[in-house]
């Protein structure tokens, strides 16, 4: 029964991030480009490491989930 509830959960939460980068794509472009992403671009490779955004990912996922801890 919990499985079910996380899934449904789950699916709402990339519903959302699939809408906001819908409509909002055009102002969320700073998103992967941000000092400390390793990114070489050559003439047929490239390779990109976005280390600072997963950092910035993953504090705001930590504060939210806190936050909802917190209140539930």
């Amino acid at each position: 029964m919990a499985t079910g509830k996380f899934l449904i959960i789950g699916g709402i939460i990339l519903f959302a991030v699939g809408i906001i980068f819908y409509f909002f794509h055009d102002k969320l472009r700073w998103i992967g480009h941000l000092p400390g992403d390793i990114r070489v671009e050559r003439d047929n490779f490239r390779f990109y490491v976005p280390i600072t955004t997963m950092i910035l990912f993953s504090l705001l996922l930590t504060v939210i989930i806190n936050l909802i801890k917190k209140f539930l």
